[in-house]
């Protein structure tokens, strides 16, 4: 098994699984859809390319530092707006309420079989195809997503996140835990955010839980890379 590991890590992100209309909302840690549509654009995949590949690795979420979660009001369109498709929609303002996290950091983990797919996303993520973003596109991240030793070789999943150094730049803010969102057949609780098109929006349910780990020290080492 090999495990790669991301750190999303910026002044605002946002992980909305169910938003379809004027209330977008977002979870307290990173979607599966969220992350796997990150490796697509480092990846330079288009929305209408397949992800199964990507969709069948296992995520894990270590919620170094917990956002908190702020809401924004959204104005557009005084005189119409311009619609992506290019073309100008003439109608009344739209307004909407969007929630977002702010002041997060995470340490994300992707782990499956296939080497080379996790070898190629981990180089794709130090020089992406296009610009990555933290659930939207107003969202850059505030530092890398790439982590010089993220690309763990022969380590389950678990373990190559559970010895990563704690990601807080403050060490006066260090927990004693972190919360672990761990994707797991047998848990308790479902997400919707199984990735299965994004060209059609088409997400199946997967199930995850939550446990808590002792949080390492920020100079523990970090798994050993397949650099």
């Amino acid at each position: 098994m090999t495990t790669l590991l991301l750190r999303l890590a910026g002044p605002m992100q946002s992980w909305g699984v169910q938003s379809r209309f004027t209330v977008r909302d977002t979870g307290l840690e990173p979607s599966k859809s969220g992350v796997v549509g990150l490796l697509c654009a480092a990846l330079g995949r288009r929305r209408d390319e397949p992800v199964d590949d990507l969709a069948e690795l296992t995520m894990a979420v270590r919620a170094d530092q917990e956002g908190l979660v702020q809401r924004d009001y959204h104005t557009a369109g005084k005189d119409g707006f311009l619609r992506a498709s290019g073309t100008v929609e003439r109608r009344n303002v739209v307004v909407s309420t969007r929630y977002y996290l702010a002041d997060a950091r995470f340490l994300v983990g992707v782990a499956g079989e296939d080497c080379d797919l996790l070898a190629r996303a981990h180089a794709a993520l130090r020089d992406p195809h296009w610009p990555l973003y933290l659930g939207r596109k107003a969202f850059p991240p505030g530092e890398p997503v790439w982590l010089q030793n993220g690309l763990c070789g022969d380590q389950e999943l678990t373990d190559a996140i559970a010895r990563y150094p704690w990601l807080g730049t403050d060490p006066r803010r260090h927990p004693e835990r972190v919360r672990l969102v761990m994707e797991d057949d047998w848990g308790q609780e479902i997400r919707a955010d199984q990735p299965i098109s994004f060209a059609q929006r088409l997400f199946a349910p997967r199930r995850v839980r939550t446990l808590y780990l002792q949080t390492p020290p920020m100079e523990d080492e970090p798994c050993t890379s397949l650099d």
